[in-house]
């Protein structure tokens, strides 16, 4: 059953590590072909969870069920999971259990958190999603309101980094600097941030996975000849993605 109302999600300071690259090649021959970096975004941040029973999980940008399969998978339960995401086709193909609530709704409108039940004993997820906040600090400060720990993946500006540079554009997502200072004002919160590199054989299958896979966020800046010029004289086989990954206590 499908709910129509609710949002996302946030946390707050201490450390940064940065760890190793972790570099995927092929990745159209492999599982999951167009979502290969998000799904090992989510295998990560449900590896860090410190326990393993909770009351009610919040899954801020659940989309097709990556951390509840996750979630499954390390064994970890639950009373309630509410997976909320803003496209109906994407709930869809969440999994459908007894515990599963899904809710139709898009984190940046704040109004839709309201209806959340607001528990000491819920934890708050959100992978690969809150980079797409418009207005983060709103969204962290009424998200800090839900729950005291929260668990979060959100990929920073130096996605893409060489690509955005290449083509003199900024990123469309922010920078590690601003979500940790943001965080900062409602949070504690320990960080780790992580580099990854997805090879390809050809520049064209690069750039079909940029339209297939949904990291580009819908942003198009670029027109025909500028891409074609792109394509042509992009530097690397790979993409570089970066993700900061945040434990959170209120």
């Amino acid at each position: 059953m499908i709910n129509s109302n609710i949002g996302a999600v946030l946390e707050r300071k201490e450390t940064g590590i940065s760890g190793a690259i972790k570099e995927f090649s092929r990745f159209a021959k492999a599982y999951d072909r167009y979502n290969i970096i998000q799904s090992e975004v989510a295998k990560t941040l449900v590896s860090k969870l410190s326990e393993k029973n909770y009351g009610t999980i919040i899954d801020i940008g659940a989309g097709s069920g990556k951390v509840y399969h996750n979630l499954l998978s390390e064994h970890i339960s639950f009373e309630r999971f509410i997976a909320l995401d803003s496209s109906l086709e994407m709930l869809n193909i969440h999994p459908n259990e007894q515990s599963v609530e899904k809710v139709c709704a898009d984190f940046n409108s704040l109004e839709t958190l309201d209806p959340l039940e607001k528990n000491e004993d819920t934890l708050l997820l959100s992978s690969s999603a809150l980079q797409w906040s418009t207005d983060p600090e709103a969204t962290f400060s009424k998200l800090s309101q839900l729950a005291p720990r929260a668990y979060f993946a959100i990929f920073t500006s130096n996605t893409f980094k060489t690509l955005h540079q290449s083509a003199g554009i900024d990123s469309p997502i922010h920078s590690t600097e601003r979500l940790k200072a943001l965080m900062e004002k409602y949070y504690d919160a320990k960080y780790e941030l992580r580099q990854y590199k997805l090879h390809f054989d050809s520049v064209h299958e690069m750039f079909r996975y940029i339209k297939k896979s949904g990291v580009s966020g819908g942003e198009k800046k670029l027109g025909y000849k500028e891409t074609k010029a792109l394509m042509k004289n992009y530097p690397l086989d790979y993409l570089e993605f970066e993700v900061l990954f945040v434990e959170a206590k209120r």
